[in-house]
């Protein structure tokens, strides 16, 4: 029951990290590429002391090798869905686009019959179409004053969903390696596409960061992505999937209450409902109604 409470309280720290991230990315002025490849590098390099120095593990060659091209490309995949998602928050609120973001599970199950032969059930059908009603009311389409700006931070939302849900797709395919191993070369793989993909698009000479932006910076790659991915994988081999499936809505409840106080980027009644429509939607159809 000990280990049942500390993974508890593990995983429920580490969702609200992750709800938090939006709000640093912020206060970091530097493109979003580049803070995709710092969180990359750092991630990769806390998770490797993390398992080679602390726990004295060795990873595992042989698995890494038989799922290579698929960790390379959901590597590849997940550096972009964070560029995408940095640059959801720079033009639209944070709420809004974490709302987007939680779409990733409606893409799963709409891509799953095609490309994992999966059924699909009626249950899930509405919630495909519940969750797209929520992101219309989230969205402000039916709006008259939604802005240019505000719809290229919607877009920038969605594709980043696209891309989380590709990731997850992958995921499910790769087999016979531990989590950590996965993640260490999934992270190694996005900052490797990102080294190149940065030198060719940002011009370095014009960069400007203040210690704010630098100490936000390591924050993101160290709190948010070394020791809340270490955390997490801790976590989640002790609690039920069902447990940890419901529990992850605490990333984008948090996300969107932090927005609103913190922000002050209130979401609106529209919003609300569609927030309201969208995680309720992703909840229903992630987790199973039976008991585990």
């Amino acid at each position: 029951m000990g280990n049942d409470k500390t993974a508890l309280f593990k995983l429920v720290f580490t969702m609200v990290l992750f709800g938090t991230i939006g709000i640093f990315v912020r206060y970091i002025t530097l493109p979003s590429s580049l803070i995709a490849l710092v969180r990359g590098i750092i991630g990769t390099l806390y998770l490797l002391v993390v398992i080679v120095v602390v726990k004295r593990q060795k990873i595992d060659a042989r698995a890494v090798k038989k799922n290579l091209a698929l960790l390379i490309i959901s590597g590849v995949a997940m550096g972009f869905n964070w560029i995408l998602l940095f640059e959801a928050y720079n033009y639209t609120t944070v709420a809004t686009a974490t709302l987007c973001y939680y779409l990733a599970p409606i893409f799963v199950i709409v891509a799953s019959p095609i490309l994992l032969k999966e059924k699909l059930t009626l249950k899930q059908i509405i919630c495909v179409i519940v969750a797209l009603i929520g992101m219309v009311f989230v969205s402000g389409v039916l709006e008259i004053s939604i802005s240019i700006t505000e719809t290229r931070g919607i877009i920038f939302g969605i594709g980043a969903a696209v891309l989380y849900a590709s990731v997850i797709m992958l995921n499910k395919v790769i087999k016979d390696i531990t989590a950590y191993d996965k993640t260490i070369l999934q992270l190694a793989a996005a900052a490797t596409v990102l080294i190149p993909y940065c030198a060719f698009t940002i011009d370095f000479t014009t960069l400007q960061a203040d210690g704010m932006a630098i100490a936000m910076l390591l924050v993101v790659g160290i709190l948010h992505t070394g020791i809340a991915y270490a955390m997490y994988f801790g976590a989640i081999k002790e609690l039920k999937t069902q447990t940890a499936a419901i529990l992850s809505y605490i990333d984008p409840v948090v996300a969107v209450l932090l927005s609103a106080v913190l922000l002050k980027e209130g979401l609106g009644i529209t919003g609300f409902v569609g927030a309201v429509l969208v995680l309720g939607s992703t909840l229903v159809s992630s987790v199973s109604l039976k008991k585990e």
